[in-house]
């Protein structure tokens, strides 16, 4: 059975989340020495990591000295400077220091040896210190430019703060001082010590809680998943907007669930652990409060974090005044506070710890208590809290009742994830509930779960309930159904498709579901090894089980999935089904199952080449998504889009969305292929053919595991692409080869564009073409009525090489310039790019009139694309031929042209010698990703196609072209 992903790993967000304004008014500072910043907030508010970010905005010359003050009754005097200097050991020079220097070398015996020999110790102490901090001031400046980190000085000994008052009255030029410190342990003299600085030199950020937003954007990294707005506020009332707080609810739930499960499990949250320091307090308040206070208390932290006055007092059956007496001592011991009105817990961790200190059968009984009296209001809208309740109280008939409940109450308002969640929750326990709730619980289940992404936790509850021996057929098929719907989402194509599979049989008294059981088998694009025929005969058996259902909309599903097929294939009747059906009335009333057609169909008509169709079905559908409030769908939507612009040439600002693509947690494990399929194709046009072949060779292997079709398929024939690029004709030919296979086992011949042209050109390479003749010409005839423009493209072009490699020129540039139309009228861009550049060497090479302009367009294409890997092949193509090389060829920022510029050349100098990227930046003092792009943008000037292709030698004759 098909095993959910191991969680990814907790820990700190990567972006700076909340303090744009605090860090761009430090920044400044922090590059501007002299200059002096205090960073203040409460506990976990993010002042550490603020200061990481300004010290990752210093001057790279600046040395960094960092010392922690430490929460001790007796502390070491001046330790946290000590602590600073003993880290820049390799940079003090004793011959530039004067003797007052070496009063530290006692102090620092790691350094003594780079400090000048100890003067004689003054006997008076107030002499002995002013001279420590003479020493340690002319030290700083030694060391300078430098940037001096004291952490938590509201922990700083008194010297400390002496000191600082004499360092910033005698500051270095080049020396900027940052201190951080608390809010919440009352005032430091920190105020006093900055007192004496120049006017305007110093700079206060004082952090606060992040808002509500910014606790989702910090979410979002932590997790690499998108958040919800709900659960970003809940884990704002959770954790106050602290950015370590949040990080360490994160970290807790990361414990217990996967990071794409997070977001759709708001009742983790009520589940979390607080700090025992918090604890201490919160219950020390508590004691303060008599005996009728904190049954009021204890009552209230049952219901929630913000206290009802009514209900309590139906609860504890006080009175009103008896509450209110009970709610003011409470108020004032520092447990409540006002907001908005009403009274609230300070914090919802507060509430937390007065819970938890309330002995588990008195909480019990609570619970049971306030599920009875919500009960009798008789109001739907309280199910849900019902449920919790009786739950919390350990009533498990009483629970799963009102949990069902709650959840056709969800469904009614479209919230299928909430659904999910509290039919879940009920079926975690269903001995004591008949076999036919059991069933009823577990098929709503089962639908929810589809939508509301409850896939790994629901999939297991489906597999035991279907080893019971006590279903009908008819139940069982619904649950199996059910099944592989959720296996198919998670990614399990395979698994999936077998489960589906084996419900129809199980389906004869359910038409409606047996149909529409045979429409997801009709589907050719998800599962391998299953023929087209296959699919056919499932797309026939659907449309009399639609008949014999005699539903409208269980028919017009059949007739969309139909479509799709027709589609897939090339077959010219599946635009008028269609058509027709975007114009139908049944589909016209149902927006989110039009969104879901116009989807799939725009995805078809992208398989297939027809790339002005796949647009306007993707704006169609798109916009339809957006009206109907569909997430999840437009997340689809999304990353089709790209691939849509991918293949329509339009890859401006495309590498960062599908590095973005790729990173995001899809609800649905195909979505999560083609992203990472996407990715590796953009990395390789731009020139990181390495990491985009590493890339597409995991992703084979993993639509291998689970069975998945596409992007398998195409994955294949761009590592083949890549593999003859590097210049590995056999490599490339055996993985076009096992992409063809796989279509071959299909009979989906309108997928095979890339591979047939991959494996021709890596046949050529080989001088094996003869080997492959035929499967062009069968191919040829596969698809000679389709309408498919990517296969008819690649079949012409075929035949063009074909006829070029036995010397039939004037039939080579025919059939090639035929696939280049072709392939401009589909909007195939970059396919037409490719075939422009083909057609202008080859009429280069017979001294053609037009060679040199077409290699110059197909040029300009590329530059357009910022297809690098492209950019470098064609120039090579034009120095072989003479054709001068005009830059730049975008109307974009000047460049050096040819030329390269002279830090490019230093790298590519370091290269040539055999030095690693790391080792270069190492030398010129930049970043790996500074080396990484002068090394592109020389390769790319230079017409090479990696850095292998260099050595001193074509070094020097390069560069003086």
């Amino acid at each position: 059975m098909p095993q959910p992903p191991a969680p990814p790993p907790g820990g700190v967000s990567p972006v700076l989340v909340g303090r744009r304004a605090e860090f761009d008014a430090l920044a400044r500072a922090i590059t501007s020495p002299p200059a002096l910043i205090v960073v203040q907030g409460e506990a976990g508010i993010g002042k550490s990591r603020l200061v990481r970010e300004l010290l990752a905005a210093a001057p790279p010359s600046a040395a960094v000295l960092m010392g922690q003050c430490q929460p001790l009754h007796d502390p070491f005097p001046l330790g946290p400077v000590l602590d600073a200097f003993r880290q820049q050991r390799d940079r003090i020079d004793v011959g530039d220091l004067s003797p007052v220097v070496g009063n530290l070398a006692p102090l620092v015996p790691e350094i003594a040896d780079r400090l000048p020999a100890p003067p004689e110790r003054p006997a008076d102490q107030r002499d002995a210190r002013h001279q420590i901090f003479r020493a340690a001031t002319e030290l700083i400046e030694h060391l300078s430019p430098a940037v001096l980190v004291l952490e938590d000085v509201h922990w700083a000994d008194a010297v400390t703060f002496d000191f600082l008052t004499y360092l910033v009255a005698h500051q270095p030029a080049e020396t900027t001082i940052v201190v951080t410190s608390r809010t919440d342990l009352g005032a430091t003299p920190v105020g006093e010590s900055f007192a004496r600085a120049p006017e305007g030199r110093t700079r206060t950020a004082r952090l606060a809680p992040l808002d509500v937003a910014q606790v989702g954007e910090l979410t979002r990294h932590l997790l690499g998943v998108d958040v919800p707005d709900p659960v970003a506020a809940a884990l704002h009332e959770v954790t106050g907007g602290v950015p370590f707080v949040v990080e360490e609810v994160l970290r807790t739930l990361l414990a217990q669930l996967p990071a794409a499960d997070i977001p759709t499990h708001t009742d983790a949250l009520a589940a979390l652990s607080v700090s025992t320091a918090l604890r201490d307090v919160v219950i020390q308040r508590l004691m303060t409060l008599d005996a009728t206070a904190r049954e009021v208390i204890e009552a209230a932290a049952v219901v929630g974090p913000t206290v009802d006055p009514g209900l309590t007092a139906a609860l504890t059956e006080h009175d009103a005044r008896q509450v209110a007496t009970a709610l003011t001592a409470a108020h004032a011991a520092g447990l409540l506070h006002e907001q908005d009105g009403r009274s609230r817990f300070r914090h919802v961790l507060a509430q937390q710890i007065v819970y938890d200190a309330t002995l588990l059968p008195t909480r019990q009984w609570w619970h049971a208590r306030i599920a009875s009296v919500l009960e009798e209001r008789h109001d739907p809208i309280l199910s849900a809290r019902i449920a919790h309740h009786y739950q919390r109280a350990g009533l498990v008939k009483d629970f799963v009742r009102w949990a069902e409940a709650a959840a056709d109450e969800a469904v009614r308002h479209g919230n299928e994830a909430a659904a999910a969640e509290f039919l879940r929750e009920a079926t975690a326990d269903m001995t004591d509930l008949s076999i036919d709730d059991r069933v009823r619980i577990a098929t709503k289940l089962g639908r929810a779960a589809v939508d509301g992404l409850a896939h790994a936790e629901s999939a297991p509850i489906l597999t035991r309930l279907l080893e019971s021996e006590q279903l009908t057929p008819a139940a069982r098929g619904e649950l199996r159904f059910a099944l592989g719907r959720l296996y198919r989402q998670q990614g399990f194509a395979r698994d999936g498709y077998g489960e589906i599979e084996r419900a129809v049989d199980e389906l004869d008294e359910r038409p409606d579901l047996q149909a529409r059981a045979l429409a997801v088998l009709a589907a050719p694009e998800t599962v391998v090894d299953v023929s087209l025929e296959a699919h056919l005969a499932r797309c026939a058996q659907a449309v009399a089980a639609a008949q014999r259902a005699g539903s409208v909309d269980v028919e017009l599903g059949v007739r969309i999935a139909r479509a799709s097929l027709l589609l897939e294939q090339g077959d010219p009747a599946a635009w008028g089904l269609i058509d027709a059906a975007r114009r139908d009335p049944v589909v016209l009333t149902q927006p989110r199952e039009h969104a879901r057609a116009a989807l799939n169909w725009a995805q078809g008509a992208l398989h297939i080449g027809n790339v002005r169709r796949a647009d306007e079905l993707l704006a169609e559908g798109r916009s339809i998504a957006e009206r109907s409030l569909s997430p999840r769908l437009l997340e689809v939507f999304e990353l089709v889009g790209a691939m849509v612009d991918h293949a329509a040439g339009r890859w401006d600002g495309l590498a960062e969305r599908a590095d973005a693509l790729a990173s995001r947690a899809f609800g649905f494990g195909a979505a999560s292929f083609e992203a990472r399929y996407l990715h590796h194709l953009v990395q390789g046009s731009r020139g990181n053919a390495a990491e985009a072949v590493e890339g597409l060779t995991d992703l084979i292997r993993d639509c291998e595991r689970v069975g998945a079709v596409w992007p398998l398929v195409p994955a294949r024939a761009a590592l083949a692409r890549l593999r003859l690029t590097l210049g590995d004709p056999q490599k490339a030919f055996d993985e076009a080869s096992a992409a063809l296979e796989q279509i071959r086992r299909k009979g989906m011949w309108a997928w095979a564009a890339d591979a047939l042209v991959c494996q021709v050109e890596a046949a050529s390479d080989l001088g094996t073409v003869d080997d492959i003749r035929g499967r062009v010409t069968a191919v040829g005839e596969r698809i000679r009525d389709a309408q498919a423009p990517a296969i008819t493209v690649a079949v012409t072009t075929c035949e063009a090489l074909i006829a070029h490699h036995d010397g039939d020129t004037s039939t080579a540039e025919e059939r090639l310039s035929h696939a280049r139309a072709a392939a401009h009228e589909a909007g195939l861009v970059y396919v037409a790019a490719r075939s422009t550049e083909r057609l202008g060497d080859w009429r280069c090479e017979r001294d053609a009139a037009d060679g040199p302009g077409l290699l110059t367009e197909a040029l300009t294409a590329y530059g357009r694309l910022s297809a690098r890997q492209d950019i470098a092949r064609v120039t090579r193509t034009m120095r072989r031929h003479g054709v001068p090389v005009p830059y730049p060829w975008r109307g974009g920022r000047p460049t050096h042209g040819n030329d390269l510029s002279r830090r490019e050349q230093e790298v590519v100098q370091r290269a040539a010698a055999g030095r690693t990227n790391r080792a270069i930046a190492a030398e010129l003092y930049l970043s790996p990703r500074t080396v990484e792009t002068h090394m592109s943008n020389a390769l790319r000037k230079l017409g090479l196609t990696s850095r292998d292709e260099l050595d001193a030698g074509a070094l020097e004759s390069l560069t003086s072209d």
